[in-house]
């Protein structure tokens, strides 16, 4: 694949700017992490070996405990068939994730009332939450959620709001003139508020969460994108393109689009940003994804309603503002990587 000159250059501007490019690697790897949790933290084993026979629970169907001997047909107990395997030394083998809890799962111990304390001996690190789940288990997984959450709300935020713009920008006139109003109206209806309501009316699931979202992000976009369609349209590699009879769609995306992509891809951190703490915030008041979806907002609103369990706020708040800050430190070095002046400085 051929790499554009320029592209290049801006590539290697940004990794020059070692706090944005190394909160880039964290944060790649945090993803990756995330995406295979199921590996790592997860109340199935990775491997069993019974009576040589080789299971793989993770990924695998769901497995009773006859199949390793047990006297029960419900889904084996992995933790209790490790202690045993251990204990009887017959020749089986069973590997466990490292933390062996699942985000759903609740641990209780006999005689005690949760939220526990981060105990290394029950691979409770982070200590378990008011229903005893694990919070280490929880806030990998709402991670994922959220991650995934804010990219699907980013491409129809994006989307929308750059084909709309670019349409704006294009072809002006009383098409730009009543789109204007159009988002003017939209932009004035408090989005927050509706989406309280009709969560507070109708359980939103994360595909309807996302899209109630979008209806009312994706305006801001647009006057960027209609104002960089407007200084583009007027130059003479769009006039050579409409002497030559280029359609108008191939005009905008071929010609117009990568010769303005450049803004924006500095708000493309931003928003992901903000995609998090939107659903975060929505989580925190209840009306974000139902329960027990692991959620980072879920968890806040936990803490700050038994603040004497300090664990579970600062687990959830460290996570939050680690996150929040790796990506703005993202957004500032491409931000500098993509600014047009030839000479910048960054510190």
């Amino acid at each position: 694949m051929i790499i554009n000159p320029e592209t290049r250059k801006r590539w290697q501007r940004f990794k020059s700017l070692r706090r944005g490019y190394f909160s880039l690697l964290l944060m790649g790897a945090m993803i990756f992490a995330s995406l295979f949790a199921e590996l790592w933290i997860n109340n199935r084993a990775l491997l069993v070996v019974h009576q040589g026979h080789i299971y793989l629970p993770t990924y695998g169907d769901f497995l009773p405990g006859t199949t390793f001997g047990e006297n029960y047909d419900w889904e084996t107990n992995y933790r209790a068939l490790a202690e045993k395997i251990k204990i009887e030394k017959n020749g089986d083998f069973i590997l466990m994730p490292l933390i062996p809890y699942n985000p759903f799962e609740n641990d209780f111990i006999e005689g005690e009332y949760p939220p526990y304390a981060p105990s290394a001996h029950n691979k409770h690190y982070l200590g378990t939450d008011t229903s005893g789940r694990d919070i280490l288990a929880r806030l990998v997984y709402g991670f994922r959620i959220a991650i995934l959450f804010s990219l699907f709300l980013l491409a129809i935020s994006y989307t929308a709001g750059i084909s709309i713009g670019a349409l704006m920008g294009y072809f002006g006139g009383k098409f730009d003139l009543i789109t204007q109003r159009i988002i003017e109206i939209l932009s004035n209806i408090p989005g927050l508020y509706v989406i309280m309501i009709i969560a507070s009316i109708v359980t939103p699931s994360f595909w309807s969460l996302a899209l109630l979202l979008a209806a009312f992000s994706w305006m801001g976009l647009t006057w960027y994108m209609r104002t960089e369609t407007y200084r583009e349209v007027n130059r003479e590699y769009v006039t050579a393109a409409h002497s030559l009879g280029a359609s108008h769609l191939r005009i905008i995306t071929h010609h117009i689009l990568p010769n303005t992509i450049a803004i924006l891809i500095t708000f493309f951190p931003f928003s992901v940003a903000a995609g998090i703490t939107a659903l975060t915030s929505l989580d925190y008041l209840g009306f974000g994804l139902p329960a027990p979806t692991p959620s980072w907002g879920e968890l806040l609103q936990q803490g700050t309603d038994n603040l004497e369990y300090q664990w579970i706020t600062a687990s959830a708040v460290t996570a939050l503002s680690l996150v929040l800050i790796l990506v703005n430190f993202i957004g500032e070095a491409v931000r500098e990587a993509f600014d047009p002046k030839t000479h910048t400085f960054y510190e």
